[in-house]
């Protein structure tokens, strides 16, 4: 399936558990692979429109290029969610590597990848995260992985910009203009935080001065008292904590918590 992000999508996150190798993987692999499914299985039920996979539990993260392990973990991982619902997946290599999450998805036929940082240059807990735009496009085109869109995050949450200048609209213009990004994320400060609304609106302001069409998303901290809103300026939303049991990053997700959050996305 491919995601229409002409129907505002609200798109569901199954955060990882601690892959092996990671500092904190407790050696259940069966239980990873359940666990993921499981998440993704209650996504579905609860009505998202799509889903992304991310290694959230693989902290302190690679800045750059995670090891071979941790791909082919992804690829294992994005491929049983593939398999077991019918949603267009996406797929999210932490901290940034996009040349990993775009292999990952060519090899599992996933619709959409996320880079944290895909032009410019960040400073985060991993160090200075610089955007390799140039590699992600070609690779892409070797691929022949056309189909699959990069969201690229546009100030992009954990992080502060390299130089002392607060956001400027020009990052909008950077990332779809010069770093051919199909669609832009827009987050607060951290996982689960608020997107600021006047940030977001200036994102929207700049995207539509440029007249190309791709789309705005909100990455972090909607929740069902704030997806209206949020949707009546972005057009889709990325959700995760608010959809987990107690409102907790790590917790399993919550089929109620899902199909409250997307009744308020849909006005019901």
């Amino acid at each position: 399936m491919t995601l229409d992000f002409a129907a505002d999508p609200v798109i569901g996150m199954v955060h990882l558990p601690p892959l092996p190798g990671a500092p904190r993987f407790d050696g259940d692999r069966d239980a990873i692979r359940d666990r993921a499914v499981a998440d993704a299985e209650a996504l579905e039920a609860g009505g998202v429109d799509a889903i992304v996979i991310e290694n959230f539990g693989d902290a302190p993260f690679y800045p750059d290029s995670v090891p071979t392990h941790v791909a082919a973990s992804m690829t294992d991982h994005v491929g049983r969610i593939a398999r077991a619902t019918d949603l267009p997946v996406g797929v999210n290599v932490l901290r940034n590597d996009a040349t990993a999450a775009l292999s990952v998805a060519a090899a599992t036929d996933a619709d959409c990848i996320r880079v944290n940082v895909h032009t410019g240059a960040r400073v985060t807990d991993q160090g200075v995260v610089e955007g390799r735009a140039h590699e992600t496009l070609r690779l892409r085109d070797r691929l022949d992985a056309e189909d699959v869109s990069i969201l690229a995050d546009v100030d992009v949450k954990h992080s502060a910009p390299l130089a002392t200048d607060d956001f400027d609209a020009e990052a909008v213009a950077e990332g779809v203009e010069r770093g051919l990004a199909d669609g832009l994320i827009v987050s607060g400060v951290g996982t689960g935080h608020a997107v600021d609304l006047d940030h977001l609106r200036e994102v929207v302001a700049r995207r539509n001065r440029l007249d190309t069409g791709v789309p705005v998303l909100v990455g972090s901290g909607v929740t069902t008292d704030s997806v209206g809103e949020i949707l009546g300026v972005a057009d889709g939303v990325i959700v995760g904590t608010a959809l987990k049991e107690g409102g907790v990053t790590t917790n399993p997700v919550d089929p109620d918590r899902v199909r409250a959050l997307v009744a308020a996305a849909r006005g019901e």
